[in-house]
């Protein structure tokens, strides 16, 4: 038996997360929760009035299962709403992070505004037809093709249909115990982790890509000091008295070389344009210059333009880009012949 007081408790501590729903076995409703924290906030503050029927709900599918029904269930107006936010949500989730893919805008995100739509659907004893819901989905996608805009038409479309073919859930059979709760978890964790995923890895790539950036203007700077030893000193102290002030905040002892190793990962690190230099000469990350030039000298002979008169023009085009790769490991190097 469900208590109200452990519900509500629940509630206060991980409500954001469901962790009320997932002691009332409201499965679908605990998985929205955690992917929406709470629906936004918004929903998590609206089930304070609402956790006694969910109580009530559980309490009479443990003792007395409901039986099979024949009637629609009644169009919820906040289910219809949630449905459609919740679906241009997972669409815009899905444009972040999956958009390099392959017939994106004909599978990858009608299947996205999909699922968040069917997921809303799903809450409580309802449920709706999943596959006219995607076919919904894909069609309404298929129309919209390639705007940034489309999650919201296709959620649109998919809540309509969702709503039209909404039905009662099977109730669960009398006398079969409840299921577990280590594969209830077990499932979630899936369902987690196929949402964040692909997001955690777009974040991570845009952070590399920022710092790769960072240490390229941080070398730059640097680099045009280079016949001046002392104002090169002042520069990299003014550009690294952020971390100085950060320690000294936070209370954190400083050290005078920490902050010049930081400087040193920042410029010893290649960036983006190095690795594709590199995959384009064909060498490797410890090449000397004397390989790299070796390298160099080998590709301009090989797609000179002058010895690929049948395909000229992409011989040019590859010439020009074995220059810039040529150029780019070039000023790498350029500090060390300094010293």
């Amino acid at each position: 038996m469900a208590k109200l007081i452990v519900a509500y408790a629940l509630w206060a501590v991980g409500g954001p997360l469901g962790l009320h729903h997932l002691y009332l076995r409201r499965d679908s409703h605990a998985l929205l929760w955690m992917l929406t924290l709470g629906g936004f906030g918004v929903g998590w503050f609206r089930e304070f009035f609402r956790i006694p029927a969910y109580v009530s709900e559980a309490n009479q599918e443990a003792e007395k299962p409901r039986h099979p029904s024949t009637t629609l269930p009644s169009v919820g107006l906040v289910r219809f709403a949630g449905q459609i936010c919740v679906g241009i949500y997972f669409g815009s989730v899905a444009l972040i992070s999956l958009n390099t893919l392959s017939f994106f805008y004909l599978i990858v995100l009608p299947l996205s505004v999909g699922a968040g739509v069917h997921l809303v659907s799903c809450i409580g004893q309802q449920t709706s037809d999943l596959q006219k819901t995607l076919t919904a989905c894909i069609i309404t996608s298929s129309i919209f093709y390639g705007s940034k805009l489309s999650p919201l038409p296709i959620s649109i479309a998919a809540s309509v249909t969702a709503a039209q073919h909404r039905r009662f859930k099977p109730p669960r059979k009398a006398g079969s115990p409840p299921e577990p709760l280590g594969p209830r978890l077990y499932c979630l964790s899936l369902a987690v982790l196929a949402f964040s995923a692909p997001l955690g890895y777009s974040i991570f790539l845009n952070t590399t890509a920022t710092l790769y950036y960072i240490s390229d203007c941080v070398a730059a700077i640097l680099d045009m000091f280079w016949f001046f030893p002392w104002l090169r000193g002042v520069m990299e102290y003014f550009l690294l008295l952020p971390y100085k002030i950060l320690c000294t905040l936070t209370g954190g002892s400083y050290y005078e070389d920490s902050w010049r190793k930081v400087l040193e990962i920042l410029l010893n690190e290649y960036s983006k344009r190095e690795m594709d230099a590199m995959k384009l000469l064909a060498v490797s990350e410890g090449a000397t210059l004397e390989e790299i030039t070796h390298s160099y000298r080998e590709l301009v002979k090989l797609w000179h333009p002058d010895h690929n008169p049948k395909q000229q023009e992409e011989a040019q085009q590859m010439f020009i880009r074995i220059q810039e790769a040529y150029e780019t490991l070039i000023n790498r190097h350029k500090p060390q012949k300094r010293k």
